[in-house]
């Protein structure tokens, strides 16, 4: 999938600092981290499969061009939010074992899983938005994309932002739909 991801990347994303933003995630862990310690992608690798998951989802939500028309974006623009949303996991999870009972033998065993260790506290779509930052420019657009694309999971406090973000840039809701597509659907299939 690393392969896949790279090459998704490095063919749409074309911007000033783009180049450096890759190095940068090939230094962290996340190509191999999973997606998430117990739900979809909780698995080696589960968050670039879940990220190039993202990007097919959007790129799907949007392909008709009167739809691209009104939504004022292009490929590049989809790619760097479908690729990009979730880089705020890298280097967040850490491997740990527990016991587990094994169901064909009634016996406790200790296996190998993950749990979540946030080193740097930040709101997850601000996370990514600030990292993406460290090295290449978003739009406007882009940005908002990836804050809201946790929609409602959000929590409550945020729902007054999360209406405005989804009423002043559609695009952001269907970055929820590609994320909740994607994990649901793609990935449990």
């Amino acid at each position: 999938m690393k392969k896949k991801y790279i090459e998704l990347f490095k063919k749409h994303i074309k911007r000033d600092g783009a180049e450096e933003l890759l190095e940068w995630l090939e230094k962290t862990d996340f190509f191999f981290a999973p997606a998430s310690s117990r739900f979809h992608g909780a698995y080696e690798g589960g968050l670039v499969s879940h990220s190039i998951n993202v990007f097919e989802q959007l790129v799907d939500l949007v392909s008709k061009e009167e739809t691209i028309k009104i939504l004022n974006t292009d490929i590049e623009n989809l790619a760097v939010i479908g690729l990009l949303h979730d880089v705020c996991k890298a280097n967040t999870y850490e491997v740990y074992q527990r016991n587990v009972k094994n169901e064909d033998t009634k016996k406790w065993e200790k296996v190998d899983s993950y749990r979540f260790n946030e080193k740097f506290t930040f709101g997850h779509g601000e996370k990514s938005v600030f990292l993406i930052e460290r090295f290449m420019k978003l739009t406007v657009k882009e940005a908002v994309c990836i804050r809201y694309h946790m929609g409602a999971y959000e929590g409550e406090r945020a729902w007054n932002a999360l209406g405005n973000a989804f009423e002043k840039f559609p695009l952001a809701l269907l970055t929820h739909f590609a994320d909740m597509k994607a994990t649901h659907f793609v990935e449990t299939i």
